[in-house]
């Protein structure tokens, strides 16, 4: 068996059972005028793992290995919003509000689009999820059944609220879970670094962290 260096100690590869799942990389969380940029935030913290991310989805593209994304959203008549997500705090816009990119978070609108230097491809699946976790209110456990995966590479945005509860999610169904630390971030540096710690906690308790260069040494023809 083939291993990748990680820790807290190497992680089993069966790239026969591994996919990557690319974690909400949408313009309304990276780019000026969108959703993150309303609530405060800096988000060139985002655009700056653009290339490894890149390079980490045309890594798994090269090895034949599936590449899922995910695309927080909502339906426009927002029946899958929760009030206590809606209105929580007091931003400058909310889910649903018109903004630079249209409605904030809403399905169909500009903002909510994958960045353009990530977008998928044919055959590639693309999730559009509610909630913070992608198996909340999705299909993605059965398209994992379908496609036989048990390992899951984990990239995007942002590594404590998404990608972690994600990852814990696919922890809590079996899945092991990978996390590439180079291709995911956070509006707060110190908030990636501890979800980091978190996961990897005793005897990745949630997952494993891996660095990009160590990942794609170890997928064939990546």
């Amino acid at each position: 068996m083939s291993m990748i260096k990680a820790e807290p100690f190497d992680f089993p590869l069966r790239p026969a059972e591994m996919a990557l799942v690319v974690i909400d990389m949408q313009r309304d969380f990276a780019e000026a005028g969108g959703f993150g940029a309303s609530l405060g935030n800096d988000v060139s913290r985002i655009t700056r793992i653009v290339p490894d991310v890149k390079r980490l989805i045309e890594g798994f593209r090269a090895a034949g290995l599936p590449v899922i994304h995910t695309m927080e959203c909502h339906r426009p008549d927002l029946s899958d919003l929760p009030p206590a997500k809606r209105d929580r705090g007091n931003p400058s816009l909310r889910i649903g509000d018109e903004g630079p990119m249209g409605r904030v978070l809403i399905a169909g609108e500009p903002g909510t689009a994958i960045l353009p230097e990530l977008a998928p491809i044919a055959g590639e699946e693309v999730i559009e999820k509610p909630g913070k976790g992608a198996f909340y209110a999705t299909a993605l456990g059965e398209i994992l059944k379908e496609k036989g995966i048990t390992q899951l590479v984990f990239a995007g945005v942002t590594t404590e609220v998404c990608v972690q509860t994600t990852m814990r999610e696919a922890n809590d169904r079996g899945y092991e879970c990978l996390l590439c630390e180079e291709a995911t971030e956070s509006y707060f540096p110190e908030f990636k670094a501890a979800a980091i710690a978190m996961i990897r906690a005793q005897g990745a308790i949630v997952g494993w962290t891996a660095h990009i260069d160590d990942i794609l040494k170890g997928l064939p023809h990546a």
